[in-house]
This record gives structure tokens, sequence and C-alpha cells, in this order.
């Protein structure tokens, strides 16, 4: 009985503390700070577990964003087609703040990817409000990526 105690307390703790590394959307974060919340999450997406990086960069999807993805699951999917698959433990980023005005910012978004090939994407942060968050900052547009060639 003792045993069965201990082993749930462990399993307990690993899953809070899994949960403990997820970021919530909030009124205190920037723009570029939740880009790069985002891009490292993806960059590692599979730390702590498989497609946790994913799962943080979901929280951040414009509201607006979420009505037209479908639920998570299709989103998961959106991130592995072709297109986004780049962004999937990528090798590199750099962001660069191309537009801002109150309600949305513009950044260019430079991916190495594993296979060392340089992608750009156009990356915007608008204001939302969702049921976590009123006021906060939220990806609303990921553009399709432009080949860059190779990065050595």
């Amino acid at each position: 009985m003792e045993l069965k105690k201990i082993i749930t307390i462990i399993v307990l703790f690993s899953f809070s503390s899994l949960y403990a590394e997820v970021i919530l959307p909030n009124k205190n974060l920037t723009p570029i700070q939740v880009i790069k919340i985002q891009l490292e999450a993806l960059k590692n997406n599979d730390d702590p577990k498989l497609d946790s990086g994913i799962e943080q960069t979901w929280l951040f999807a414009h509201p607006k964003n979420k009505e037209v993805t479908g639920p998570y699951q299709r989103f998961k999917l959106m991130l592995y087609d072709v297109h986004y698959r780049i962004l999937l433990n990528h090798f590199s980023h750099k962001i660069d703040l191309i537009y801002k005005d109150k309600k949305k910012h513009i950044f260019g978004v430079k991916i190495i990817s594993k296979e060392k090939k340089q992608f750009y994407y156009e990356w915007h942060v608008e204001l939302g409000t969702d049921k976590s968050c009123k006021s906060c900052w939220f990806t609303s547009v990921v553009s399709m990526p432009r080949d860059q060639g190779s990065s050595i």
C-alpha cells in the first residue's frame, strides 16, 4: 500500500513539473517575448515530451486563428505539413522587427533548418483576448517559408 502512494506522488510530481514549463499568455509578455517563446519551443519540439513545442505554440495562437485552424490536432497536422515542419527541431533562428504599431508587430524570422538550409518567415503578433488572457499578444500570421538556400 505504501509503495502505491509513493508511486502516485512521483507520477503527480512528474506531471506538475512538465506543466510548470509551459508558459501561458499573459499581459506582461511583449511581442518579442511571445515570438521567442514559440520559436524556442519549436526548436526543442520534443523536449520535455513529444510535440511539447507545438503545444506551447498553440497556446500563443491568436484566438481568431484558432477559429480558422480548428482544434489543436488540426493545428498540429498543419505544423507537420511541408511548409511548417521546417520549424520543428530547427537548428537556429534570428528575429528582426520590421514593423510595429500599438496593436500589431511584424517580425522577419530567419530559420536554419536541421538540414542546414535557410528559410525566411514573416511572423505577425497582434493583441487579442482569449479565455486565459485579456489584451495579450498572440501570433496571428506566419507566412509560407521562402527558401534562402544553403546556410553554409
